[in-house]
C-alpha cells in the first residue's frame, strides 16, 4: 500500500499511480531507489560557486598582470623546462635532483605544471607530497610592497582554482592541504576548494589569533586568520595526524593523590548525553551512603556489571570523602601520547604576525621588513600535525622562505616557489642559506635543536618555447638543437633521456627531434636505429610529405610530426574544455592544405602543417601569481 500522496510533485504523483496500475509494490531499499530516480528526473543544476570568466584560465605577466586566456592557448598549457640556477649546501646530483629541497623561481602554476607533467620530476612528486601549505595574497584591497594585494574577486578565484588544481595531482593519498586566508575571501574559497577537492574532503577550518591587540578604528577589531584544511581522507585524515605533543599544562591536570601504583590521573566523565534505558539508568550509592543517579537527560556510560568491576578494580573515584559522585580515573600511561589538534590556536601557542616580522627582520636588519611573514612557530605546528621526517612540504607562495626555513629544520623535503626574483634574492635566498649555515637562531631553531646542515638546489622555470611573429605562433629562437629536443620531450611527456640518434622514451616508444628537415633518407636512419617492437615518433621543424607515410610502413604505430604546429595542436585535443569552447571559442587554426591519400592517416606535421594564430586582443587584470 501506498502511503499518502498529498503534496507530492506532478511527476512522482504520476509515477507512484503508473505503479499502482501496474501491481507492483516497491518497499524498503527498493522504494528509497526509485525515490532517489524520480528526484533525478525532477531537478537539474548543481550547487557550485560561478564567477565572470570562470571557464577561463589566468596568464601571469612578468609586471604582476594577468590575462584571461581559452585553457588550450599554448602560453598557459605548455610545460616549461626547469633550468638549474645554483645549489647550496649539500645536493643530490643532477640525474636525481628531483629527489633534493628545491626552490624555484617562476609563477607558480608554470612550476606546478612542470613539477606535475615533466617525468623527472613527476616520478617523485606526483601523489607524494604529505602537506600543501598555502599563504596567496588575502585580495584585502590593500597595497603591500612586496606583492599587489589588490586582485578583483574573479582574478583571485580564478588564480587560486588553476593552482590548486595542480597542487591536487601532487598531494599524496595521506596529504592534506592548508591555504591560509582572511575574511576577504574565506567564504568564497571554501566553496571553491569543496569544488576542487570534493566536500567530503574537508578537515576543518583553524582559526590562528593573528594579532591580540585591539582595533579602534574598527566596527569589531579583528583579530584572527583562517587555515582551511583538506585531505583526500576527509574525516578519516584523524588517522593519518599526528597529535600534539603534551605541555606542562596538559600534564598538570594529572595527579595521584592515593598513590595508585599505576600513576598520575586525572579525573574523565562517567555519564553521557540522552537518556538511554538499555541497562544505563541504574543508581549507585557511594561509600558515604549517597545515592547517585545519572543527571536528568543523560545516561551512565557503562552498564552496572561493568561499573562494578571497574569499582573493585580502583578505576572509579568518589572523591577524598566518599561522597562525591563517581568519576573514571583516566591514567597518564593509558591515553593517547598526545593531544588532538583544536580548530583554535592562539597566539601564545603559534606566535602572531608582530613575531613573524621580528624574525624576518632580525635575519635583515638592514632590509625594510617583508610584508606578511608568518611566525615560525605556526609552521612548525602546521608541519608537526601534518607530517613526519622526510615528508615532502610544498609551498608555492614561498614569499620570504618561513615554510622552507621550518621544513628544513624539521627535517622535511621541501619544493617552495616564488615568483619574484627580488624576495628571493633578499630574504628567501639568504634566509635559508643561513639554515644550512646553522647561522639562523631565530625562530623554532632552539626548540627543534636545529644545528644547520643539508642544503637545497635553486630552479628556474624556463621561458616559453614559442613565440610570436606577426600573430602566428613560432619557435623561439632559444628552441634550438639540444635545447628544443628536451622542451620538445616535455610537451609530449616523454623522460629527457639523450642516447643518439633519439632524445626520449616513454614505455616502448623512441623519441627523436630533428632541428631541421624530416627527409625518407632522415627516417629510414632513425627507423633502423631502433629495437624491434619499438615504435617512433619523430619532430621536426620542416617535413616532408612523404617522410609519414614511410614511417608508418617502416614501423607501425610511428609518426613524424611538425613542430610546434602538432603541439600547438594537442593543447587544443587534450586540455580544451567545452565550457571554454562556449565562451571565448579555441584558437583560430588555419585549415590545412593537405591532400592525403586514400586511407592514409593525417599525421600532425606531414606536408605543408597550418600555422597557428597567436590569441588576439585579451583582457587584462591586475594581480600577482
Amino acid at each position: 500500500m501506498f502511503v499518502d500522496q498529498g503534496g507530492l510533485p506532478d511527476a512522482e504523483k504520476r509515477a507512484r499511480e503508473a505503479l499502482s496500475r501496474s501491481g507492483v509494490t516497491l518497499l524498503g531499499a527498493d522504494q528509497a531507489e526509485w525515490r532517489r530516480g524520480v528526484a533525478a528526473e525532477r531537478y537539474e543544476g548543481r550547487l557550485e560557486l560561478t564567477w565572470t570568466n570562470k571557464p577561463l584560465r589566468l596568464l601571469a605577466d612578468e609586471d604582476g598582470a594577468y590575462e584571461w586566456v581559452p585553457p588550450a592557448d599554448y602560453r598557459v598549457a605548455e610545460v616549461r623546462l626547469l633550468d638549474d640556477a645554483g645549489t647550496v649546501g649539500q645536493t643530490r646530483s643532477g640525474r636525481s635532483r628531483a629527489r633534493g629541497n628545491l626552490l624555484i623561481r617562476g609563477d607558480a602554476l608554470n612550476a606546478l605544471t612542470s613539477l606535475a607533467e615533466l617525468p623527472e620530476f613527476a616520478r617523485e612528486l606526483v601523489g607524494k607530497v604529505r602537506l600543501v601549505y598555502l599563504d596567496p595574497p588575502f585580495n584585502t584591497q590593500q597595497s603591500f610592497l612586496h606583492y599587489d594585494d589588490a586582485l578583483e574577486h574573479s582574478v583571485w578565484l580564478t588564480m587560486m582554482r588553476d593552482r590548486l588544481l595542480q597542487v591536487k595531482k601532487l598531494l599524496s593519498d595521506e596529504g592534506s592541504v592548508w591555504v591560509h586566508c582572511d575574511d576577504s575571501e574565506q567564504a568564497y574559497l571554501k566553496v571553491m576548494m569543496d569544488e576542487v577537492f570534493g566536500r567530503e574532503s574537508f578537515v576543518a577550518s583553524v582559526v590562528w589569533e593573528n594579532f591580540y591587540g585591539r582595533s579602534n578604528a574598527a566596527a569589531i577589531s579583528n583579530s584572527h586568520n583562517y587555515l582551511l584544511v583538506y585531505s583526500p581522507l576527509g574525516k578519516d585524515w584523524r588517522y593519518a595526524r599526528n597529535l600534539q605533543p603534551r605541555d606542562e599544562r596538559s600534564r598538570s591536570k594529572y595527579r595521584n593523590p592515593d598513590e595508585d601504583p599505576r600513576g598520575l590521573w586525572r579525573n574523565g566523565p562517567i555519564f553521557a548525553s540522552e537518556e538511554r534505558h538499555e541497562g544505563l539508568m541504574y543508581s549507585v550509592t557511594t561509600p558515604s551512603g549517597r545515592v547517585v543517579q545519572p543527571p536528568k537527560g543523560s545516561h551512565w556510560r557503562m552498564k552496572r556489571a561493568e561499573f562494578d568491576r571497574m569499582v573493585a578494580d580502583g578505576r572509579i573515584t568518589f572523591g577524598d570523602d566518599g561522597d562525591n559522585a563517581p568519576a573514571v580515573k583516566l591514567f597518564l600511561n593509558e591515553v593517547q601520547d598526545g593531544l588532538v589538534p583544536r580548530s583554535w590556536w592562539p597566539h601564545t601557542e603559534v606566535g602572531h604576525s608582530q613575531e613573524g616580522k621580528r624574525e624576518v627582520q632580525a635575519l635583515f636588519p638592514g632590509e625594510l621588513p617583508f610584508g606578511t611573514p608568518k611566525p615560525e612557530r605556526l609552521l612548525a605546528r602546521i608541519i608537526e600535525v601534518s607530517s613526519n621526517a622526510g615528508d615532502i612540504v610544498l609551498d608555492c607562495f614561498q614569499g620570504s622562505g618561513t615554510t622552507a626555513a621550518v621544513a628544513h629544520k624539521m627535517g622535511r623535503r621541501w619544493v617552495g616557489v616564488e615568483r619574484s626574483a627580488d624576495t628571493l634574492d633578499t630574504y628567501a635566498i639568504p634566509r635559508l642559506m643561513k639554515v644550512v649555515e646553522g647561522t639562523d637562531a631565530g625562530g623554532v631553531t632552539e626548540t627543534v635543536s636545529w644545528e644547520g646542515g643539508g642544503g637545497f638546489r635553486l630552479l628556474e622555470v624556463a621561458p616559453s618555447m614559442f613565440e610570436q611573429d606577426q600573430g602566428v605562433v613560432v619557435l623561439a629562437d632559444w628552441a634550438t638543437n639540444s635545447k628544443l629536443s628536451e622542451a620538445t620531450a616535455a610537451q609530449l611527456h616523454f623522460t629527457y633521456a639523450p642516447d643518439a640518434p633519439f632524445v626520449g622514451l616513454k614505455g616502448r616508444t623512441r623519441l627523436a627531434v630533428i632541428d631541421g628537415l624530416v627527409s625518407e633518407d632522415v627516417v629510414r636512419v632513425l627507423a633502423a636505429a631502433c629495437a624491434d617492437e619499438e615504435r617512433l615518433i619523430v619532430c621536426g621543424t620542416a617535413v616532408d610529405p612523404l617522410a609519414g607515410k614511410l614511417l608508418r610502413e617502416l614501423r607501425r604505430g610511428s609518426t613524424v610530426r611538425k613542430i610546434p604546429a602538432s603541439i600547438l595542436e594537442e593543447y587544443r585535443q587534450a586540455r580544451w574544455s567545452p565550457v571554454a569552447a562556449e565562451a571565448e571559442g579555441p584558437p583560430d587554426v588555419r585549415t590545412s592544405a593537405v591532400v592525403h591519400e586514400p586511407g592514409e592517416a593525417a599525421d600532425y606535421g606531414t606536408g605543408e602543417m597550418p600555422d597557428v594564430e597567436a590569441p588576439g586582443a585579451t583582457q587584462r587584470a591586475k594581480g600577482v601569481s
